[in-house]
């Protein structure tokens, strides 16, 4: 009875008196919190995982010996401190299930498949295709994908620097033409074609 006083509450699981963070949220229980510790439910969904895995003849993954204040992340197999993930406080141990490096990989993975319909290794061909440079320039890296905002068609892979002059330009052809005759020295000047009239460049 002494366990469940303000802040702290007894495991249904271990039978052990814990702080209140010790257990994962459940949003219909009254008191907002599971039954069972953090601990006891990973212990629990790991041998129901396992009896699950057995009943239909499938392998099960050994059990992993982790740290204390550790985690293994099931994508890229590595075991990492606790500050390198993200916090989840619905999961069983308070943490996101892939690490904050694997969590951003799959971030760029998803925008570049929901903007662009590509995927990492179309996007390294493109690149690979352009002979690794930006192909505005032919000198910088690329690393902004280009795309005509009017059909959605790919057009390549840019540097900052010319991704952001096109953004400048507003994709029109006939202003980055007049920018090129400007900046090969042909100045902006109108044309007088008759007294009072003036032609302005094309």
């Amino acid at each position: 009875m002494g366990d469940e006083t303000p802040g702290r509450r007894r495991c249904a699981g271990c039978r052990k008196g814990l702080s209140a963070s010790a257990f994962a949220r459940d949003g219909n229980r009254r008191d907002g919190l599971q039954t069972r510790c953090r601990e006891c439910v990973a212990e629990y969904s790991a041998e129901h995982y396992r009896r699950r895995r057995e009943a239909v003849g499938k392998s099960v993954r050994e059990r992993v010996d982790v740290p204390s204040g550790h985690k293994l992340c099931r994508t890229c197999g590595e075991i990492k401190p606790h500050g390198e993930w993200h916090r989840n406080a619905t999961a069983s141990d308070g943490l996101s299930t892939r690490c904050k490096a694997c969590r951003a990989t799959r971030g760029r993975e998803d925008h570049l498949m929901r903007q662009y319909g590509l995927t990492e290794a179309e996007r390294d061909e493109l690149i690979v295709s352009q002979g690794g440079v930006c192909c505005i320039c032919l000198s910088a890296p690329p690393a902004h994908v280009d795309h005509c905002h009017q059909t959605g068609r790919v057009r390549g892979v840019l540097c900052f620097s010319c991704n952001a002059a096109l953004g400048q330009f507003k994709d029109r052809p006939d202003v980055i033409r007049r920018a090129a005759t400007y900046v090969e020295g042909n100045a902006w000047k109108p044309t007088l074609v008759a007294p009072g009239v003036y032609r302005l460049p094309s």
